[in-house]
Formats: C-alpha cells, sequence, structure tokens
C-alpha cells in the first residue's frame, strides 16, 4: 500500500497538471473567438465565388475553349489529397480523425488501382504518417505557430497545387480538413478542388414553397463580357487558393475548439482524480493512527 507521503505527492502533481490544463483551455477558447471570427467571415466571399463559378460553369462545361481546371484531364487515374492537421497535439481526436479518414482514403483508391499523392499542411499529420507514405508525399507546409491565417499562406499552397496540374502531375485534387460545425463537432470532410466541382449552394431548395423573387434571381439570364471560358481561365487558379484558405482557417478554428474541449475534460478528469486520492489519503490516514493506536494499547497491556 502506498504510504501516506506518496499520496500528498500524487495529489499535488494532479493538482499542478489540473492549472495547466485549466489554463490551456483559457487560452484555447481565447484562440477559438478570433479563429471563429476569422472562418466566419471567410465564408460570405468563398460561398459567393462557388456560386459564381456553378453559373460560369454550366454555360462553359460543353464549350471547346473551356479551361483544363473546369474540365480536368478526362481521367482520374492519378489523385492529389491536401491533408490538414493541427501542428500541435492535445486536442483530443482532432488529428486523428484526420488521419483515419486518410487512411480508409487511400486505402480505397488504391484498391481501385488509382495512383496517390500527398501534400501535408500542419505537422502532426505529416510526422504521423510520412514513413507509411513517405513515397506519396510530395510537399510539406507547417503552420507557423500563434502566427494569424493570411492568404498568402493558402497562396503558397495552392501554387503548388497549380505548377503540379501543369505538369501533369495528377488528374484530380481534392482537400481533406476538419470542417468546423460547432464547439464540440469537427467534421472531417472531402472537397474536390480540380476539376472544379459545382457545389450546391445553401437554400437552392428553399424556394420551392412560394419565394417568387428568389427563384426569378436563380433563373435571371446574364451575359458576361468577356465570354465565360476567358473568366474562368482567370476566376479557376484563384478560387483554389480562397477554398484552400476556406479549409485552412475552418481547420484553425476547429483545432481550437477541439483543444478547449479535451482540455476542459482533462480538468474535470483531474479533480475526479484529486477527491478520488483524497479519500484514499485519509483512509490510509486512518489505518496508520489505527494501527499506532492498536500498537499504544497492546504494549500497555503487556507491562
Amino acid at each position: 500500500m502506498p504510504s501516506l507521503k506518496d499520496f500528498r505527492d500524487r495529489i499535488s502533481s494532479v493538482k499542478s497538471t489540473r492549472k495547466i490544463t485549466s489554463a490551456m483551455k483559457m487560452v484555447a477558447a481565447s484562440k477559438l473567438k478570433k479563429a471563429q471570427d476569422q472562418a466566419e467571415a471567410s465564408q460570405p466571399y468563398a460561398t459567393k465565388m462557388a456560386s459564381i463559378l456553378n453559373r460560369l460553369s454550366q454555360d462553359a462545361a460543353g464549350s471547346p475553349d473551356a479551361p483544363k481546371l473546369l474540365t480536368g484531364t478526362g481521367s482520374d487515374q492519378k489523385q492529389l489529397i491536401i491533408v490538414m492537421t493541427a501542428d500541435r497535439g492535445l486536442c483530443g481526436g482532432f488529428n486523428a480523425s484526420i488521419v483515419r479518414e486518410l487512411r480508409n482514403r487511400v486505402t480505397r483508391l488504391k484498391a481501385a488501382g488509382k495512383e496517390v499523392q500527398l501534400i501535408f499542411v500542419g505537422k502532426k499529420g505529416y510526422d504521423v504518417l510520412k514513413r507509411e507514405f513517405s513515397d506519396m508525399i510530395v510537399a510539406h507546409f507547417p503552420m507557423v505557430e500563434g502566427k494569424r491565417l493570411a492568404y498568402e499562406d493558402a497562396q503558397q499552397v495552392a501554387t503548388k497545387v497549380l505548377e503540379l496540374f501543369e505538369n501533369e502531375a495528377f488528374d484530380v485534387c481534392t482537400v481533406l480538413y476538419n470542417a468546423f460545425k460547432s464547439v464540440i463537432s469537427q467534421v472531417p470532410t472531402a472537397q474536390q478542388l480540380i476539376p472544379f466541382e459545382a457545389i450546391e449552394e445553401e437554400g437552392a431548395n428553399d424556394n420551392e414553397n412560394g419565394d417568387d423573387t428568389a427563384q426569378q434571381t436563380s433563373d435571371a439570364l446574364y451575359e458576361f463580357e468577356p465570354d465565360e471560358a476567358t473568366i474562368l481561365e482567370e476566376l479557376l487558379p484563384y478560387n483554389i487558393g480562397v477554398q484552400i484558405f476556406r479549409s485552412m482557417l475552418d481547420s484553425a478554428a476547429g483545432e481550437q475548439a477541439a483543444r478547449m474541449t479535451a482540455m476542459d475534460n482533462a480538468t474535470n478528469n483531474a479533480g475526479d482524480m484529486i477527491s478520488s486520492l483524497t479519500l484514499q489519503y485519509n483512509r490510509a490516514r486512518q489505518a496508520y493512527i489505527t494501527k499506532e493506536l492498536i500498537e499504544i494499547i497492546s504494549g500497555a497491556e503487556a507491562l
């Protein structure tokens, strides 16, 4: 049975750990607010960009002058996956969920006879998988801890992707990241970037029950100057950076939310452990006192 000193040392150690996890929870909560605001601020722009490209792509898809980023190479044999994870741990299953989803996706693609290449954004996913998938990794972009995300960070990744596409290194590009849904929910999400894939706009079905104005706006005819293919030629490369930036912001907000939740659970568990250890300490102390009393009484009776 542990001595009373052992119990005291362990209780002190758990209390110190609880202070650390509590402080980390508050830091994560502070960072979450900023990251969430930044992610929400990017949503309207990225959504409107996708909406414009949806409309343009419908008209230009059948054109012989349609950009290659829209039509693709005509094959899906070579797959490029951009994997987004955090640079730090202590955020629950945030990184593990992406790693698990990536392994499943690579297994399915390999079973179908596809070639897979990987670009890692963030250190954790890269550190876990760099040996397992060493022959598939073409680039790695670590995030700078404590630095506010900027579009330039996403542009570096987009430039590499476009360079590989121009060199015909892949046919299909997909970004895999944790979409921020709420403080307790971050969902592994895959979004195809190349060739451009139309995204169903939110509220598209809300007009079925009589919103005539919205329906007329949706069905309105537009004339483009210059033509759709030329506009797409300019917008599609820029859209790659926009969507990657949106994914990075979503992932950053999800990381802080996951860390805040994990540290909150750790703090609560530390409190429960302190209560349990204190109870064991008191019982052990009572047993020692009782044992000493019995020895004193036995010695007195022996005299």
